[in-house]
């Protein structure tokens, strides 16, 4: 018979429950409820905000209408028995007609003659004023026989371009016979920020009104033209030039001009022609049929923060004169080879581009008061400005030659120098100076080369080359000292290290 159940089969802690149980579940319940409480005193992580992003139809169907297509026609020129082989090889392998001659697999009818070939250019621009002014850039109209203007609305329109487009800026203003157009109205180009938000509108491979919108990436970029340009990630192609930038307020403050392409094609980098650039040269094609600029006759280069720290300078600023016209405007004032032209007329010269934006800007026949850093001094120079010419050469000074015997070449810089004749002098229109006739050491590795004049060193005007040789011994082997020096027609600061 077996025994009934029982409990001992049960282990001890469950056949009965003690003190010790009672109090784990009661130190349980009251951590739960102190995490309860702790959970209700600390506030929950912040949910990440939704960014409006801006919605760009509305004003898309507003613009719209006053951005153009611009069709252009060109006779093409026949190429001559000059023209470069390699392209004709290549239509010749083909069996392609080469532009500009007649197809040799087909000959005209008789008794007529061959149409003349045409050359096609696609763009865009936007009306400036009712009476039918638009704006677009240069190189979409320079040379065109014949512009075309489509309108959203379908109308097509012959245009006459207004005077000579600028080619310096890459404006240029057209015309069509209508009235009662939409205009753009202009922004302030001043208020653009930054990562501000830019919208497009334009004819990018021929594909009338297309939107594209980004940012603005940069302002003031400079790309080695004339022009501080907006930098944008606003999708251009070839078509879009000419056509307008705005921004959210439906405002033009920029034209369309270049992108960075390796392929032709968009690469997340455009640039736009700032809009009061671009209206000041509008303006004046309006009024005089042609772009007036001012100038001073100078040439001019960045100073880098090497010569700038080298010649007590400070920060890199201004704009280096590396030669100065013979008997222009400058040369006439006493600006000399190697200053350093930091102010205009009270405005700052913050890089050597916006001198000649500057002057341009300034009304020929006008006096302009220059501040020019030279050997360690600033001091005020006025000058008349001049027109400017776009043909007028600078004259190219003849190449140095030694009017005396070298000196040695025993120096901690590693040069060898000579004296420079009188007649040196007066052709390269310098008081002193010395002539480099063999490099070696600290100098060659700076970049000095045999020919070069020396005119400075260290701001201490050289007149020969025995108070050369004494300027020399004193510098110090671990300074870098700053040499002026003159180049064919260019002059320029060479920083040497001595202890390198």
């Amino acid at each position: 018979m077996n025994p009934p159940t029982s409990l001992a089969a049960v282990p001890p802690s469950s056949r009965r429950p003690t003190r010790r149980v009672f109090a784990s579940l009661a130190l349980a319940l009251a951590a739960a409820g102190a995490a309860v409480a702790l959970s209700a005193a600390v506030p929950p992580p912040a949910r990440a905000q939704g960014v409006q992003l801006p919605d760009f139809a509305d004003l898309a169907e507003r613009l719209s209408p006053m951005v153009v297509n611009i069709r252009t026609t060109e006779r093409a020129r026949a190429a001559g028995p000059e023209g470069d082989p390699s392209v004709e090889e290549f239509f010749r392998r083909f069996g392609i007609p080469l532009p500009g001659r007649p197809d040799p697999r087909r000959g005209a009818p008789r008794g007529e003659e061959e149409p003349a070939p045409q050359q096609r250019g696609v763009g865009s621009g936007f009306v400036l004023s009712s009476d039918g002014y638009i704006m677009t850039n240069a190189h979409v109209v320079d040379g065109a026989d014949e512009v075309i203007v489509t309108f959203t609305d379908k109308r097509e329109l012959k245009a006459k371009v207004v005077g000579t487009p600028d080619r310096r800026t890459d404006v240029a203003v057209i015309k069509v016979e209508a009235t009662g157009l939409p205009a753009v109205r202009i922004g302030d180009v001043n208020r653009l920020r930054v990562g501000e938000w830019v919208m497009a509108i334009g004819s990018p491979f021929g594909l009338d009104n297309t939107v594209t919108a980004g940012i603005v990436s940069a302002k003031q970029r400079d790309t080695g033209e004339y022009l501080p340009y907006i930098q944008t990630d606003v999708a251009i192609n070839p078509g879009n030039s000419g056509g307008p930038l705005l921004n959210l307020r439906g405002e033009v403050v920029g034209i369309n001009s270049q992108i960075y392409s390796r392929s032709g094609g968009f690469m997340g980098i455009s640039f736009a022609i700032p809009i009061d650039e671009a209206m000041r040269v509008a303006d004046q094609l309006r009024t005089n049929g042609r772009v007036i600029r001012g100038r001073i006759g100078v040439q001019i280069a960045p100073v880098t923060k090497e010569v700038a720290e080298s010649i007590g300078l400070g920060q890199p600023r201004g704009a280096l004169v590396q030669s100065v016209e013979k008997d222009g405007p400058a040369d006439k004032a006493g600006v000399e080879a190697g200053d350093i032209i930091l102010r205009v007329d009270g405005r700052t010269v913050d890089k050597s581009g916006d001198l000649p934006r500057i002057i341009g800007g300034t009304k020929p026949g006008s006096r302009s008061s220059l501040q020019v850093f030279r050997r360690g001094n600033a001091r005020d120079i006025t000058v008349t400005v001049a027109e400017f010419e776009p043909d007028r050469s600078a004259r190219r000074p003849a190449a140095a030659e030694p009017g005396s015997a070298p000196q040695s070449n025993k120096n901690v810089l590693g040069l060898t120098v000579s004296d420079l004749s009188d007649t040196m002098k007066r052709d390269l229109r310098v008081r002193g100076g010395v002539r480099v006739d063999a490099v070696e050491g600290p100098a060659a590795r700076a970049g000095l080369r045999e020919g070069d004049v020396i005119l400075s060193v260290d701001n201490t005007e050289v007149t020969d080359s025995k108070q050369f040789a004494g300027i020399v011994s004193k510098v110090e082997r671990s300074r870098a000292v700053s040499v002026l020096v003159r180049r064919g027609e260019w002059v320029n600061y060479i920083v040497i290290r001595p202890n390198r």
